[in-house]
């Protein structure tokens, strides 16, 4: 399906392919003007458990792309995302509500649940609104710029209240594993809702606010996206680091491997800082591995690393000189990026099911 196609389906009554029911007997109607179904509770509680009753879309690369470059028309995507956005943030909220009561406590947990909060009620304002006013588009979109960034300092904060939570009660393996297991799905949640608000923003945001999107990209995706050149960008990022810490560092050794179009540069249809900022973590870690497994010797071989376009996987590998063996994985963000099975086409609807831990509430 076509996204633009599924953001007209997005202004229809019912949650039809703009938002799926989560559950079989879930099939009332987003908007309460329509006849069909009730509106949400009021108040924040009732508003979150209504719009986590439906599943988030999932959205491909290709449909991104196909709605930016050739149907991209602000009002149809204002109609989906007034009724989408609140969905993903009602269900990574209705998760965060599940986390043992301590952790709840922390100030920095509580200050990225008042920005959720805010957010998801500064959306709720325009759900009854028309699409038909040009003054209403315009401040959706000054909206989806101020929520966007209200949230670039959510990883920050979170991880903050972990570390606050920590040195406070202690953590036992179970509650750290519970804990672990719901910062990858919040963090994932943040990806996809991130981007759908870079794509806004950028497509629709450049007429006196916002920053016009570079005119190779489609808002973030860059159809023709350099892999190595985005790759020695990352290196050369991780290499200052590593200068910092360690007073030296590896060199990059870098094969390039084009299966797909032998003899020419690897390109891909992607989003740059997302693929930057896996290889940043990759770097980080090569070298750390690098200069820690080699100290004595005071001589530091080069990261060997290997980039492969198939006719359907690109492939980045960072490996030692002297074996074909990954270097061993300090830091997860890496380990993260070395494990290749997807859960699913979109970041937002992983397979597994969220984990209640409210039985730890105790910890």
């Amino acid at each position: 399906m076509r996204l633009a196609r599924l953001l007209r389906g997005a202004a229809s009554a019912g949650p039809g392919p703009g938002l799926r029911a989560a559950r079989p007997n879930v099939s009332r109607s987003l908007t309460s003007d329509s006849g069909s179904g009730p509106a949400p509770e009021r108040g924040v509680p009732g508003q979150v458990d209504f719009y986590a009753r439906f599943s988030p879309s999932p959205l491909s690369m290709k449909q991104f792309l196909d709605f930016g470059s050739v149907n991209a028309c602000e009002k149809t995507s204002f109609m989906f995302l007034r009724q989408e956005l609140p969905v993903r943030l009602a269900n990574i909220m209705k998760e965060i509500s599940l986390l043992p009561d301590n952790l709840l406590r922390t100030p920095s947990v509580q200050l990225v649940q008042s920005w959720y909060i805010q957010s998801l009620q500064e959306l709720l304002d325009f759900k009854d609104k028309s699409a038909e006013d040009a003054k209403t588009i315009y401040d959706f979109t000054d909206t989806v710029i101020r929520i966007r960034n209200r949230h670039n300092d959510v990883i920050p904060t979170m991880a903050q209240g972990v570390i606050e939570y920590k040195e406070s009660f202690g953590v036992d393996p179970v509650t750290s594993q519970n804990v672990q297991y719901f910062l990858d799905r919040f963090y994932m949640s943040r990806i996809s809702i991130r981007m759908l608000l870079n794509q806004h923003s950028l497509l629709f945001g450049g007429k006196g606010k916002g920053s016009l999107s570079h005119r190779k990209h489609i808002g973030s995706i860059n159809p023709n996206c350099n892999v190595v050149e985005v790759i020695k960008d990352g290196y050369e990022n991780a290499r200052r680091l590593c200068d910092l810490y360690y007073i030296n560092s590896p060199e990059l050794e870098l094969e390039e491997l084009n299966a797909k179009s032998p003899g020419q540069p690897i390109q891909v249809v992607y989003v740059p800082s997302h693929l930057y900022h896996m290889v940043f973590e990759l770097f980080k870690n090569a070298m750390r591995a690098t200069m820690e497994h080699h100290a004595n010797k005071g001589v530091y071989p080069p990261i060997q690393v290997h980039v492969t376009l198939g006719n359907e996987d690109l492939t980045v590998k960072a490996l030692s000189t002297e074996s074909i063996e990954r270097l061993p994985v300090y830091n997860k963000a890496a380990w993260k990026h070395y494990n290749t099975n997807h859960e699913a086409d979109d970041w937002c609807v992983p397979s597994r099911e969220p984990k209640d831990m409210t039985t730890f509430r105790s910890a």
